[in-house]
């Protein structure tokens, strides 16, 4: 063996941001000169360097060199014993390197800092705030939270109220500062309070803790429950009200009076009591015909035949039922000459392939189907063409992603004699999609028909 190389064997302590020396003493065993090289290995090898980096001894001759250790000052350095190694390399003779090791101490150091996020607030009921503490030192630390005294008007409650912060973390604790009293209206009033981050003893703050306590200033504004521009606008509501009633009392309702007594004149009584007597239900005729110019003449009058007071009566009301059936009668009977009409349809088309055709409405016999509206729907934006068609050809040829609602009002109505069809046909290209709903499978489209039902003329015989 051609060298001895040896650590020396005191306790060695180094504080993270600080520094320490450790000696190493080699010999050269060997016959020959010899260059040593020093190479740290080992976790401490980053900040742990040798001095000189290289020693050349005659044979028999002994020299040292000295290892600085320098510790950053970082939460990745952890307390406690931590391994030490130098590999001593001779240049010429490298197959005897020899690796002396140490073991060394890193000491414990704490530093804490905290942040109030954010540093003043404002509502009517509390403040909120998040309190960020972070650990910067290089062990656990375990911090109560606490408030300085001369926070009386305010209550400061924490969650959680004890925070376990490993090295190199942050930690969060939610805040809230509660008014002792309401403030319902008034200028708002400020609460400051301060935050004190700290090791906790058996009996509150422990003073051997290794750092000062964190104290942290914030403040809450406590802001008036009623806005201050509430009373002024009651008094303009109140005074508008007023306003308002004054120009009703004043201007409208006169002229409301005045126009209602220019209408009650002696040609609108008169239309108004014809009215009535027109008005009156079939058979009422007879009977007052026949009251008034005696039994056989009234009945004569009002049923136009010959007879007694109750024949009369009696055939006054059939002459009644006979002008309802030639245009008085109920809407949608053969007597009624416009009878209104609506129709609805639902089609759904898959994507490609043939389209997909339904009937709307289909014209009964001997009618003739007004049609007036038209109305289609494409609730799910879908992309294609509808048709809307009847035996004349194609009423309207829509593409469908140019509209999702429109509608169609025809002044001359469109004529659709009896027996026909008003159908629509849906080809789809592209379903949509519905906001917020999951997209469907087929396209859906809806239409609806208004018009009027007419009756055809009979036939002359």
């Amino acid at each position: 063996m051609s060298v001895s190389a040896s650590l020396d064997d005191s306790p060695v302590s180094v504080q993270p941001g600080g520094e320490a020396d450790l000696p190493v003493q080699v010999i050269n065993s060997g016959t020959t000169v010899e260059e040593f090289r020093f190479e740290v290995v080992r976790p401490c090898a980053a900040w742990v360097t040798a001095e000189p980096a290289a020693l050349s001894l005659y044979p028999g001759a002994s020299g040292t060199a000295t290892l600085s250790l320098r510790p950053p000052r970082s939460p990745r350095i952890s307390a406690g014993r931590m391994p030490l190694g130098l590999r001593v390399i001779p240049t010429n003779d490298t197959e005897h390197t020899q690796v002396p090791e140490q073991t060394i101490t890193i000491l414990p150091f704490a530093e804490v800092t905290a942040e109030l996020v954010p540093r003043s607030s404002q509502s009517p009921w509390r403040g909120r705030h998040k309190l960020a503490v972070d650990n910067l030192g290089n062990t656990p630390l375990t911090l109560g939270l606490a408030t300085q005294e001369g926070t009386e008007r305010a209550k400061v409650t924490f969650e959680p109220a004890e925070l376990t912060i490993p090295p190199g973390q942050a930690k969060f604790a939610q805040i809230a500062v509660r008014p002792a009293n309401r403030l319902w209206r008034g200028a708002p009033i400020t609460h400051p309070f301060q935050v004190v981050a700290a090791a906790r003893g058996a009996e509150g703050v422990d003073a051997a803790a290794p750092h000062a306590p964190v104290v942290v200033d914030g403040s809450y504004e406590q802001q008036a429950i009623l806005p201050h521009w509430l009373p002024r606008a009651l008094i303009v509501a109140v005074l508008l009200v007023g306003v308002l009633a004054g120009l009703w009392y004043s201007l409208l309702r006169p002229t409301v009076r005045s126009a209602a007594r220019e209408a009650i004149t002696p040609e609108a009584i008169d239309e108004d009591k014809n009215g009535e007597q027109g008005g009156r239900p079939p058979g009422q005729g007879g009977d007052t015909a026949g009251a008034t110019g005696g039994g056989t003449n009234g009945g004569n009058t009002a049923g136009s035949t010959s007879g007694g007071g109750q024949n009369g009566g009696q055939n006054g009301g059939g002459s009644q039922d006979s002008t309802a059936g030639n245009g008085s009668g109920k809407p949608g009977e053969p007597g009624d000459p416009a009878a209104p009409k609506s129709a609805r349809v639902q089609v759904r088309d898959a994507v490609g392939g043939s389209s997909t055709t339904r009937d709307a409405y289909t014209v009964p016999d001997s009618k003739t189907f007004a049609l007036t509206d038209i109305v289609v729907q494409n609730p799910q934006s879908d992309a294609g063409t509808l048709t809307v068609s009847n035996q004349d050809g194609q009423i309207l040829n829509l593409a469908l992603e140019n509209f999702r609602d429109s509608d169609y009002h025809f002044v001359t109505p469109i004529q659709v004699p009896a027996k026909s069809r008003v159908s629509i046909s849906v080809s789809c290209r592209e379903v949509g999609k519905p906001v917020k709903a999951p997209r469907p499978t087929q396209c859906s489209e809806s239409l609806f028909l208004g018009g009027s039902l007419v009756a055809d003329a009979p036939a002359e015989g």
